[in-house]
């Protein structure tokens, strides 16, 4: 591990897990923090994985997924989501031993998955411009918000009724009201464009985006769009996590490093620690019930899949 720092290191590697025989490309990630329980959508592979990080191995592979992006634990009914975007479906299934339950259709290019626990109901983004609301009790379609272009990652406020989306073939990050079921503003993203991941640091009213073209963060407030700070980061990132309790970013980048970024104020960020990783490996997921952050690492050359897991360092 690499640190431009004279500090103890933000992560720590712990342990690698395999897994062979996964093919192409990762996409997203789910926890069930209580089980420790990891489901990574291995979109090349057509397959969800299914980690034990307690045991620290893979104990099972789904198949039957059609490009599987999104994925999502619901604790309460005890089932995963997966989005599917070859095949344009949602699938259910049980938490266990992950059968579909149900499958519901016509999401054409499904993709990141997010569930509003207020309201029980399940936001797909999907499309060429659009938002579903799913009831997964039901399978079936609630509603449809339309948007200017097709969606990547999305936040919810928790005490709130925005959803902030971004919207990179548009450049912009469109807010939609989730009870009015309608946009009420958009933010360009004219300086800093594809823009992929995001976070939110609700609290203080902060929306992190990383971008692209050229590699940045991007930092905006909430409550005007603006945009209050900005960082230079590692190429190609593809996710990115805020930690409240270390006042931390964590970003991965498939130019083959987890940048970490301090947060020392709301309007002020710095880069902590670079920490190399290998081409390509640009999804992960951070956990703050468990202190841990996990990176797929997908197949390159005589080099098998494997998932980085790393403890955070408050």
């Amino acid at each position: 591990m690499y640190s431009g720092f004279a500090q103890e290191a933000s992560l720590k590697l712990t342990h690698t897990i395999p897994m062979n025989g996964v093919q192409g490309r990762f996409d997203h990630f789910a926890i069930d923090a209580k089980g420790q329980r990891l489901f990574v959508a291995a979109l090349g592979n057509n397959s969800l994985e299914v980690i034990d990080l307690a045991a620290g191995k893979r104990i099972q592979s789904v198949p039957g997924m059609s490009k599987p992006t999104g994925v999502l634990y619901v604790p309460e009914a005890k089932q995963v989501l997966v989005a599917n975007g070859g095949d344009g479906t949602l699938k259910i299934l049980d938490g266990a031993d992950f059968k579909v339950l149900k499958n519901i259709t016509a999401l054409d290019d499904a993709d990141n998955l997010r569930f509003d626990s207020k309201s029980q109901l399940a936001w797909l983004g999907y499309s060429d411009g659009a938002l579903e609301v799913v009831d997964t009790a039901t399978a079936k379609h609630v509603a449809s918000v339309k948007l200017a272009k097709h969606p990547e990652s999305f936040q919810l406020e928790q005490n709130g009724s925005r959803i902030f989306v971004n919207i990179p073939d548009a450049k912009q990050v469109t807010v939609v009201d989730r009870e009015k079921r309608a946009v009420i503003a958009t933010w360009t993203m004219e300086k800093f464009q594809a823009n992929f991941p995001m976070a939110l640091d609700e609290p203080n009213h902060r929306l992190f985006i990383g971008c692209r073209k050229p590699a940045r963060l991007v930092v905006l407030d909430t409550g005007t769009g603006k945009p209050v700070a900005d960082l230079a980061i590692s190429g190609d990132i593809d996710d990115l996590f805020y930690d409240a309790i270390s006042t931390q970013l964590y970003l991965s980048c498939g130019e083959g490093f987890i940048d970490v970024i301090r947060q020392s104020s709301p309007d002020k960020y710095e880069l902590r620690e670079r920490i190399p990783t290998r081409p390509g490996a640009r999804t992960g997921f951070f956990s703050a019930d468990l202190n841990q952050f996990c990176l797929a690492v997908p197949p390159r050359g005589d080099q098998s899949a494997e998932l980085r897991i790393f403890n955070v360092h408050k």
